[in-house]
C-alpha cells in the first residue's frame, strides 16, 4: 500500500475542498493517506511518503501563498527530486500562470509530476471534484 500526503493551504476553503477530494481519490485507490495544512508539514517528513499532492491557490499577482505555503514548499524542494508529486489549486482571476510557473519549477528541480495539475475557478464544481479525485487516484497508483 502506498503512503500519500496531501499538503495544502486554503484561505477561502476552496483549495481545502479540493484537498479533501484528492484524499478521497487516493483512499479509493487503496493508499494510506494523510492530510496536512501547509503549516504542519515539514521537509523532514517528505521521505515518509511515497507520493505527495501539494495544493495552493493563486494569490496576488498569480503566485503561491507567501507566508505559509511558499516557505514550506521551498524547504521541501531539495527533497522532491525524483519524488512522485501532483499539484492542485483554485484561482479567482488570471489564466493559470501561477500553476504553469509552479509546474516548471517542479520539473526544473527534478520532481516527477505524475498527473496533470488540477485548477478550479473559485469553488470546485462537480467536474473539479472529480478531477481532484482522479488526481489522488493517479498519485496513489504512481
Amino acid at each position: 500500500m502506498s503512503k500519500v500526503a496531501v499538503v495544502y493551504w486554503s484561505g477561502t476553503g476552496n483549495t481545502e475542498e479540493m484537498a479533501k477530494a484528492v484524499v478521497d481519490g487516493a483512499k479509493n485507490a487503496g493508499a494510506e493517506t494523510k492530510l496536512f495544512d501547509a503549516s504542519d508539514f515539514k521537509a523532514d517528513m517528505v521521505d515518509e511518503f511515497d507520493a505527495i499532492a501539494f495544493g495552493c491557490p493563486s494569490m496576488g499577482a498569480e503566485v503561491l501563498e507567501e507566508s505559509e505555503f511558499e516557505p514550506m514548499f521551498s524547504d521541501c524542494e531539495s527533497k522532491l527530486k525524483g519524488k512522485n508529486i501532483a499539484l492542485f489549486g483554485s484561482y479567482g482571476w488570471g489564466d493559470g500562470e501561477w500553476m504553469r510557473d509552479w509546474e516548471e519549477r517542479c520539473e526544473e528541480n527534478g520532481s516527477n509530476l505524475v498527473v496533470d495539475s488540477v485548477m478550479c475557478n473559485e469553488a470546485p464544481d462537480e467536474d473539479g471534484i472529480g478531477k481532484c479525485k482522479a488526481l489522488g487516484e493517479a498519485l496513489a497508483k504512481s
